[in-house]
Order: C-alpha cells, then sequence, then structure tokens
C-alpha cells in the first residue's frame, strides 16, 4: 500500500468514524470466509456495515481524539462494524458474538466517548430508531383517535334512536 492510497484509507476511516452513530469495535481471529459473509450479510439488513481495518490506519484516522482507551481498542486482528444508526451495528455484532465464539465484541465508539464491551452490549438493548419512531407515530395517533370516537359516539346514538322510531311508525 502507498501513501497515497494510506491517505485515501485514513480519509474514508475519518467519514465512517463521522457518519456513524456507533463503531462497534470487535475481534474476527478464526473466522472463516463464509462466516464473515453470512456477518456482512446480517449487518447490510439492518443498514450497518462490516470493515476489516488496519489499527495504525485507524488510529491516524482518530488521530488521539479518543485518547488512549479509545486506541487500546485497536489492538490484533480488528473488524469495525458501524451504521448511522447507533443501535443496529451493535445488535447484529452482539447477538453474532453470542452465536460464535471466535467473534467478539471489545468495546465501541459512540461520537468521542469510548464505550467498553459491556456499554455495547447496553446499547444493544435499546429499540432502533425505526421501532422508536413508531412507538412515537403511535403516541400521536392515539389520541386523536381517541377524539374522533368520542365525537362519533354521539352521533351514532343519534341515528340509532331515529332509526328506531322510524321502524316504530312504518310497523
Amino acid at each position: 500500500m502507498d501513501r497515497a492510497q494510506k491517505q485515501e484509507a485514513i480519509e474514508t476511516l475519518k467519514g465512517v468514524f463521522d457518519g456513524a452513530g456507533a463503531v462497534v469495535v470487535t475481534h474476527y481471529m478464526g473466522l472463516t470466509v463464509a462466516e464473515m459473509t453470512d456477518l456482512r450479510g446480517k449487518l447490510r439488513e439492518q443498514g450497518a456495515q462490516l470493515k476489516v481495518v488496519k489499527n495504525t490506519l485507524v488510529q491516524k484516522a482518530l488521530d488521539g481524539s479518543v485518547g488512549e482507551a479509545g486506541d487500546a481498542l485497536f489492538k490484533g486482528p480488528v473488524a469495525i462494524a458501524y451504521a448511522p444508526d447507533p443501535v443496529s451495528a451493535a445488535k447484529v455484532a452482539t447477538q453474532y458474538a453470542k452465536d460464535n465464539e471466535k467473534f467478539s465484541v471489545i468495546g465501541g465508539l459512540m461520537g468521542q466517548q469510548v464505550l467498553d464491551a459491556k456499554g455495547i452490549s447496553a446499547l444493544a438493548t435499546l429499540p432502533s430508531l425505526d421501532q422508536l419512531r413508531g412507538k412515537i407515530i403511535g403516541l400521536l395517533q392515539a389520541p386523536a383517535t381517541k377524539v374522533a370516537g368520542v365525537l362519533q359516539a354521539p352521533a351514532g346514538q343519534l341515528a340509532r334512536v331515529i332509526g328506531a322510531y322510524a321502524a316504530k311508525d312504518a310497523a
């Protein structure tokens, strides 16, 4: 890899760290190509990506912004899982780590904050952005539905009374 390629890789990593809601740092030692492909597919379904990174390039891309605790995450064979949504990459990575002993979650970065493996597990238990949006829409629609039901009830009762009188007169 020549200097131009390294500089391009560093710029790409800077973009990843700036655009990601959270970056999950993982060790993948011993995974087969098929297992890595499976993991990438699961991440892609959730809108996330997996990238095997070179530690020195990551440390240059971070430029010391996360301190020694963040730099300590990048030791050994490291892959990063990332997505614009802070929860989706963490959910898939922690679930895959439970299912496969060769894959482990070391920690992660959320903005300038360094998270350990427990922090990533806690992040994975949160609802995703789409689930939160659905709950908010449901909460906003519920009062309007109740108001419409209350307003329609008296009119419905009046119509039933008039219908009963009409049926009585017809008989």
